[in-house]
């Protein structure tokens, strides 16, 4: 797994993070899965937290779509997150608003030789990023990486036995 700190003055893209904020990550990884079962992994939101330990509580109001809500626990506090793009199974990107940080997360998934390449992005932005960005940023970094590597264990969990049932 790639974790790089991303700093430029691009202006951000639709379906990209903020790169203007103080506090922007990155990480890639590739997954011995197919696209579209790790798409089916990481847009489950409701099962994150039977995968991903980090993650304690979601909930979710209706379907996924762009514009649908969801609230999830992970570390102190509740995020509230709004889905901004969704492509399946290339592209989801959500906003989310914590602690007084605005944050911007995308992940893009490609196939690549019956696997998938998974890149995940993040920016924090607001006072407190910019009053905390050293240590957001080494907090974003190591998150970046654990979701990385929690989704990549579980995608390839069910795609090892395709009749096991995900975890509750």
């Amino acid at each position: 797994m790639k974790t790089r700190v991303i700093q430029d003055d691009s202006e951000p893209a639709t379906d990209a993070v903020n790169r203007q904020a103080p506090v922007v990550g990155m990480c890639e990884t590739e997954i011995a899965a197919a696209p579209d079962v790790v798409w089916e992994v990481l847009t489950a939101i409701e099962h994150w937290s039977s995968w991903n330990p980090d993650v304690k509580s979601t909930s979710m109001r209706g379907r996924l779509a762009e514009g649908s809500e969801f609230r999830w626990k992970a570390g102190p506090g509740t995020i509230t997150s709004t889905i901004r793009q969704l492509r399946p199974p290339r592209l989801i990107s959500w906003t989310g608003k914590a602690f007084g940080i605005d944050a911007m997360h995308v992940y893009a998934l490609e196939a690549r030789d019956g696997k998938t390449f998974v890149t995940t992005e993040e920016s924090y932005d607001g006072l407190v990023a910019r009053l905390f960005s050293g240590q957001l940023r080494k907090t974003l970094d190591s998150a970046l990486e654990n979701g990385l590597r929690h989704l990549k264990a579980e995608a390839e969990r069910v795609t090892a036995d395709p009749t096991a049932q995900r975890r509750s």
